[in-house]
């Protein structure tokens, strides 16, 4: 079809050629040109001919005396963006003195001072230069105003200023213009000020920005949430933080007990165990059990039913075990306790708490050589080490056995005295 366009244009053009060149030859016209004795005469389609030929040759006159000029012109562009692409190059190589020298002489070509002004800001704050930086910043405000708003808020931040940095992107933020980075700025900036509450206003235009990866939004809108969470005055507040959660951040095993911890300090331990029943229905997570079993405000006969009713489900789970056997040394249930205690350390031998519960234990039965042993355990694992002392019914990991060879590499019984060479001399 495109094809059959340009074949009429063609003929429309060629048609149109002959028309024109007929209509001139009937009357080509006359031009006098008389100047200072000076005659010129000839016809128009000359005259056009010869005016559109002198204007060629000025405009090329004009471009010959203008290429020096032109000339070191495109050699300061040449130069201004090879020195910023050794500025940037440097700053991520960590040489820092030589990147911030190429960034200050890209900055005196205009087109890339911006930009080279708020590397040099960059590269002022890694080197922990916040004078400098703050100097460099507000220089390049004049041209990019929202970048350096963001750069100067996170160097704030990094001085431990959070609050100004808040308070600086905050109109911005109220009006709904911050830039993706300004949202991310902004929740951290909240988040080390200790305002996680307000923080979480800025998570939704953060996510819908697109400026992190999930993994990285997952990450600092769990630490955002924790921290509101911890941050509740009461009760009531806890339970509205809750309530606005996501359903998938609800579902989250630190995030519900954090909560189920701060709902017991605040007084609402039923609140607390309802939300740690429901996850545990949804899902088995030992940590969650051990802190059920913990509330203090539910009685205990209660959450012993209930422990020992996921014990017929999880029977080798040591946290639950050892939870569990904390939970009847607490009630005086001496012989259960010591029950569940021991096979928790069956499972898993470098379990502190269960050593400590066993601990506490002994000392109940008045056993204060068992009880020393077992506490000391716990403060070995705690420190980093293994048990010393292990149950009558534990073995510690067996020591390798090494092979014995003779010289000629026959295998033989390091603990026998019986040697090859030996029969055959």
């Amino acid at each position: 079809m495109k094809l059959w366009r340009w074949i009429l244009l063609l003929l429309a053009v060629a048609v149109l050629a002959a028309w024109g060149w007929h209509w001139v030859a009937e009357d080509p016209g006359h031009v006098v040109i008389s100047l200072r004795g000076w005659r010129i005469e000839t016809s128009v389609l000359v005259a056009i001919v010869l005016v559109l030929v002198l204007w060629a040759l000025v405009g090329l006159l004009a471009r010959v005396l203008r290429w020096p000029f032109g000339a070191a012109a495109r050699r300061r562009r040449r130069l201004g963006h090879k020195r910023l692409a050794n500025g940037i190059v440097g700053l991520f190589e960590g040489r820092h003195d030589a990147a911030e020298r190429s960034l200050l002489k890209s900055a005196r070509y205009t087109p890339l001072k911006a930009p080279a002004q708020l590397l040099e800001a960059d590269v002022a704050r890694r080197r922990g230069a916040w004078d400098r930086a703050l100097e460099r910043l507000d220089q390049a405000s004049e041209q990019a105003p929202q970048a350096s708003r963001v750069l100067r808020a996170r160097v704030l931040r990094e001085m431990g200023r959070p609050d100004e940095a808040a308070l600086l992107l905050g109109p911005e933020a109220e009006a709904g213009k911050l830039p993706p980075a300004g949202w991310h700025e902004l929740v951290r900036a909240r988040l080390a000020a200790g305002h996680a509450i307000s923080a979480m206003q800025a998570l939704g235009p953060l996510r819908k920005s697109a400026a992190l990866g999930s993994e990285a939004m997952a990450r600092i809108e769990k630490d955002v949430l924790a921290d509101a969470l911890a941050q509740a005055d009461d009760a009531r507040s806890l339970a509205d933080i809750w309530r606005k959660l996501p359903r998938a951040r609800r579902n989250d095993p630190e995030l519900a007990a954090i909560y189920a911890r701060h709902a017991a300090r605040h007084g609402a331990g039923l609140a607390a165990m309802g939300e740690l029943e429901a996850s545990l229905r949804k899902y088995w997570n030992p940590e969650l059990a051990a802190l059920y079993i913990g509330l203090e405000d539910i009685p205990a006969d209660q959450r012993l039913r209930q422990a020992e009713s996921w014990l017929k489900a999880h029977d080798d789970d040591a946290v639950l075990l050892a939870a569990l056997g904390k939970l009847c040394a607490r009630q005086h249930l001496e012989g259960k306790a010591r029950h569940y205690l021991e096979r928790a350390l069956e499972q898993q031998p470098d379990l502190a708490p269960a050593w400590a519960a066993l601990g506490e234990v002994a000392q109940q039965e008045n056993d204060s050589a068992a009880a020393a042993r077992a506490y000391r355990n716990a403060l070995d694992i705690a420190a980093g080490g293994k048990p010393s002392a292990l149950l009558p019914g534990q073995h510690a990991d067996p020591a390798p056995v090494l092979e014995v060879r003779s010289q000629h590499g026959v295998p033989r019984l390091p603990s026998s005295g019986y040697d090859a060479e030996d029969e055959g001399a």
